[in-house]
């Protein structure tokens, strides 16, 4: 494969960077990089031995100049809906991270390794979609349990850090926490409905009439698109916790038969990028602090439901900004270039 040039929109955000760091390590040969902020330019940092300046989005002239092979937005939804079909209509691959293309039936949405089948040709709108960091790591861990059992329905409780609201977010948090320490109310919420310093907010995500969030609706239809599941059977309570990275899940599957402890596990236990944590009594379970891989999605208490033989409860944890978004990207593109639909029109 030839030397790309990528794009980086949003490079310098909680995900622009983390992505940066990946992209720096990985073998993807790099023709040119252009890393856009979506506020202010000028800031120079090294990449490969090489210095790069960040240049502003708003200071485009000629869409024609955003040419590239590949493009990553990392800024949110608004910069992707204004920004992403310009820069594809110029040949570009767009990764995008936000939830602006996800549900378009045109977009495939990713998890390489559950749905890599969906990304064999180049989508027609040259946009390709990462899905919710929430959702990713679900996935991931129920591919081998829907792929061996009929589920009949699935319940699950969120835990999400405060870096799913970006740099910002975690900033805001740590501020309030130690304003908090000090005796101090601390500043007003202003990426959070209330403040999250020492705190949980049952809300991810406007709410709407039917009292259910957008993070909540997230989870439910991109599952289904993911898996082709049109029909699929969830619903959950997505919360934010005062934790910086990681997010976690409490994830109740009830299948349509009895199911044996010893094959779930067997079942997760083998699927590649999956840390089962079988013993919680000698080996623990999996935490945000001390998270192991960051590659890795974290399963742990493990457990059929003593009250219900067809049901079983399992602990997700996953890095938000890694599983659940730059290294998901990355490996997007990987596929992509496997797949020989970079340069593509």
């Amino acid at each position: 494969m030839r030397a790309l040039d990528i794009s980086v929109v949003g490079a310098t955000g909680a995900v622009g960077t983390a992505l940066i760091k990946l992209l720096e390590k990985s073998e993807i040969a790099i023709n040119r990089l252009r890393v856009f902020s979506c506020s202010s330019g000028a800031r120079q940092f090294k990449f490969r031995d090489q210095t790069y300046v960040v240049e502003a989005l708003r200071d485009i002239g000629d869409i024609a100049d955003t040419k590239a092979d590949i493009a990553f937005f990392c800024a949110g939804g608004d910069v992707s809906a204004k920004w992403g079909a310009p820069f594809a209509s110029q040949g570009t691959l767009v990764i995008d991270t936000s939830n602006s293309f996800r549900m378009d039936p045109d977009v495939p949405l990713i998890v390489p390794q559950v749905n890599a089948r969906s990304l064999t040709v180049r989508p027609s709108p040259g946009i390709v979609a990462n899905p919710d960091c929430s959702t990713i790591q679900l996935v991931r861990a129920l591919k081998p349990l829907i792929a061996t059992f009929d589920i009949h329905q699935i319940i699950l409780t969120t835990y999400q850090a405060a870096s799913g609201m970006g740099l910002l977010g975690c900033k805001e948090l740590l501020n309030g926490a130690e304003a908090v320490l000090e005796g101090s109310a601390g500043p007003p919420a202003e990426r959070f409905p209330v403040p999250l310093a020492f705190n949980v907010i049952p809300q991810i995500g406007e709410i709407s009439r039917e009292g259910v969030a957008l993070e909540e609706r997230k989870l439910v239809q991109e599952s289904r698109k993911i898996f082709g599941m049109p029909h699929l059977q969830l619903t959950a309570t997505c919360v934010r916790v005062p934790v910086k990275t990681g997010h976690s899940e409490a994830v109740y599957v009830e299948f349509d038969d009895h199911v044996r402890l010893e094959q779930v596990r067997e079942l997760l236990a083998n699927e590649p990028g999956v840390r089962l944590y079988a013993d919680e009594i000698r080996h623990g379970y999996p935490t945000p602090r001390f998270l192991g891989d960051p590659a890795d999605v974290h399963v742990g208490r493990v457990r059929v439901n003593p009250e219900n033989p067809r049901g079983l409860w399992m602990w997700v944890v996953a890095d938000n900004l890694q599983v659940g978004a730059a290294l998901n990207a990355l490996l997007i593109t990987q596929l992509a270039i496997a797949n020989n639909l970079i340069g593509e029109t």
